[in-house]
C-alpha cells in the first residue's frame, strides 16, 4: 500500500516541479508517521523514504528506541519548552520553533549534549486563532537573531501550516508569505533555504510557491 501511495504521490511532486519550473532534489518528503506502528513505519522506510515526522514528543523518543535505520527523524509538531528533553537527542529538524522561550531551552538542552541543532521557526500566516507561530516582522527578526546568535541552534528556515480549506488563493497566499519573509530575512543577512509547508491537501501548491520539505500523512499512511 505505501508503495502504491508513494508513487502517487511522486507523480503529483514531479507534476508540480514541471509546472513550475523546479527540480525534484530541492524538495524532501517528510513522512508523517505520528500515532503510526513501528512494523508499518519499517515499510515506509522499506519503500525507500529517508525522513520521518512526529507531532509527540514521547512518542518520537519512544519511537526511536524501536525504529532504526539510515534515515532523520523530524519533530514537526508544537513542542513545550520542558518537552525538549524527549527529542534532543534524536531529532535531526525541529520545525515548529514558535518562541525565543523554546529557541532557549532547545540551545541549552543542545549545548549539554554538544550538538549542533537543526530548527525553523514557525510563521503564523493565516489568521486561524489555532494556528501557533510568530506572527509580527519585528517578532520574526528577533527570533531569528537569537537563533544566529545561539551557540548551538542553525536556523535553516521557516515553517507554516495554511488553513484546511478549499480556498486555493487562500492557502497559496499563506505559502507565498512565507517564501517572501524567507527572502526578507535572507536579504538583512541571514541564510535560510528551507521552507516546511504543505501537507496531504495541499503539497503541490506548497511545492509551487517554493516549499523545500513537504509533511505527507494521510496521503501516504492512508486515514488514521
Amino acid at each position: 500500500m505505501i508503495l502504491d501511495n508513494l508513487k502517487k504521490i511522486e507523480d503529483q511532486v514531479s507534476s508540480s516541479c514541471v509546472k513550475s519550473g523546479r527540480n525534484r532534489s530541492e524538495i524532501k518528503l517528510i513522512a508523517v508517521s505520528k500515532t503510526q506502528p513501528v512494523d508499518i513505519i519499517q515499510e515506509a522506510l522499506k519503500a525507500g523514504l529517508k525522513d520521518l515526522g512526529e507531532n509527540k514528543a514521547q512518542e518520537l523518543r519512544d519511537k526511536a528506541e524501536l525504529v532504526k535505520g539510515d534515515f532523520y527523524w523530524h519533530f514537526i509538531g508544537h513542542l513545550q519548552a520542558n518537552k525538549v528533553k524527549y527529542i534532543i537527542n534524536t531529532a535531526e529538524y525541529i520545525h515548529a520553533v514558535d518562541s525565543i522561550k523554546l529557541a532557549e531551552e532547545i540551545n541549552l538542552k543542545a549545548e549539554k549534549i554538544n550538538k549542533k541543532q537543526n530548527v525553523l521557526l514557525e510563521i503564523k500566516t493565516s489568521d486561524e486563532p489555532a494556528k501557533f507561530g510568530f506572527e509580527l516582522e519585528i517578532d520574526i527578526f528577533n527570533a531569528a537573531d537569537f537563533c544566529k546568535k545561539s551557540s548551538n541552534l542553525i536556523l535553516v528556515g521557516l515553517m507554516t501550516m495554511a488553513p484546511y480549506s478549499d480556498d486555493e488563493k487562500l492557502i497559496r497566499n499563506c505559502f507565498a508569505r512565507l517564501r517572501q519573509i524567507k527572502d526578507n530575512l535572507n536579504r538583512n543577512g541571514l541564510d535560510l533555504n528551507e521552507l516546511s509547508m504543505g501537507m496531504t491537501n495541499d503539497f503541490q501548491f506548497a511545492i509551487e510557491e517554493g516549499a523545500t520539505m513537504i509533511r505527507i500523512g494521510t496521503a501516504l499512511f492512508g486515514n488514521r
